[in-house]
């Protein structure tokens, strides 16, 4: 493997790395399409900070990016409180604007520069490590690294400081609040985070394909634990597979490396979604699947607990009869009686059911609830 292979790969991962921590709080939080808006938005405040800096490796772009990703969040908060209009809808007023504004002054304004629609929408990673950072004449490696290395430390360092507070603040704000706690501020600064990731990543994944690589891992780490480190964890390990994973689609394909990278972080979603122990749809479907057999026998035996001792207990004991009684078809109610017998239910004694104590503690509590 070569140098620039290694090289593209390690940028990869930091940046899904990067982009996987914050979105774990803005999946949490339900905010999936505020990384949306706040990538788009973005673009406004990188091409203000431009026309006043006249450099493309000013850390003024990013500061400028912040700013507006916080200005982005404000005017989508100030809308939605006036309740005329919900918050998908306020971010659908909000960030086209932006958007289109930063655009067009891209296209009246800076026709002749190297910051074009193209770069800022798809990104191209393959020309990340040609960007080099020189340092009294030492090649250090690629500057995109050290850029988004840094927001990675950033961001991690943030999550460790203010763990606790951002726990609290995710998951009940006014506890929060009541505890001394702002998390007013706590929103803010992890909104700025979020536009600072966005536009580091900008040059290696886009405007678009960031998304992808904010909300897929958490979102798919959301399926398989409910436990906040154990979630930002594994939202890392699946940004970081991702980048791997699209890197060698793309060589295989010959397609775009970031592209790649959003595919194989949809993939992986997909495929947890499918497979997820608790919360995939094959499980789901055996838990639907076990729960109305649980609720057919649950009713047989209340069933049979209703007539038992009684005169006519003999007739509605009878697997013919519950066709008549409940309503079942023939195949389906031999099913229920063969599903409660093999949990010890009930017995079949010449064609007549009898509970038997198992069965018939399960009637009663099913009862007395």
């Amino acid at each position: 493997m070569s140098t620039l292979q290694i090289e593209i790969q390690l940028i990869a991962v930091v940046v899904a790395a990067a982009c996987a921590l914050p979105g774990v709080f803005l999946v949490l939080r339900r905010m999936a399409l505020m990384s949306d808006a706040i990538s788009h938005a973005i673009l406004l405040g990188i091409v203000l900070a431009f026309f006043i800096t006249e450099d493309l490796s000013s850390p003024l772009l990013i500061l400028g990016a912040a700013a507006m990703g916080v200005l982005t969040v404000t005017l989508v908060e100030l809308i939605v409180r006036t309740r005329l209009v919900k918050e998908d809808a306020a971010i659908g007023l909000v960030f086209p604007v932006l958007f289109s504004i930063g655009v067009i002054l891209i296209s009246k304004f800076a026709g002749n520069v190297h910051l074009d629609t193209d770069a800022v929408l798809l990104g191209e990673l393959a020309f990340a490590p040609f960007d080099r950072l020189v340092v009294f004449g030492a090649d250090l490696g690629p500057r995109a690294l050290y850029l988004m290395g840094s927001i990675l430390v950033l961001n991690l360092l943030f999550i460790i400081i203010f763990y606790k507070e951002l726990k609290l603040a995710t998951f009940d704000a006014g506890l929060a609040a009541a505890l001394g706690f702002v998390p007013l501020v706590i929103h803010y600064v992890l909104m700025g985070l979020v536009s600072i990731t966005a536009v580091g990543a900008f040059d290696v994944v886009g405007s678009i394909l960031v998304v992808a690589l904010m909300i897929a891992p958490p979102a798919t780490a959301y399926l398989l634990t409910d436990r906040l480190a154990r979630l930002i964890g594994l939202s890392v390990l699946f940004g970081a597979l991702s980048a791997i994973g699209g890197y060698w689609l793309a060589r295989g394909l010959d397609a775009s490396i970031a592209g790649a990278m959003a595919t194989m972080a949809g993939v992986i979603f997909g495929l947890v979604y499918l497979l997820a122990p608790d919360r995939g749809l094959i499980a789901i479907a055996r838990r639907r699947r076990r729960q109305r057999w649980e609720f057919a026998q649950t009713m047989l035996t209340i069933h049979l607990l209703n007539h038992e001792g009684t005169l006519e207990a003999v007739r509605e004991s009878r697997v013919e009869h519950l066709r008549e009684h409940m309503r079942w078809d023939m195949t389906f109610a031999r099913r229920v009686v063969r599903y409660a017998e093999q949990h010890g239910l009930l017995r079949d004694e010449g064609g007549s059911l009898i509970l038997t104590d198992e069965g018939r503690s399960l009637a009663q509590r099913a009862v007395v609830t």
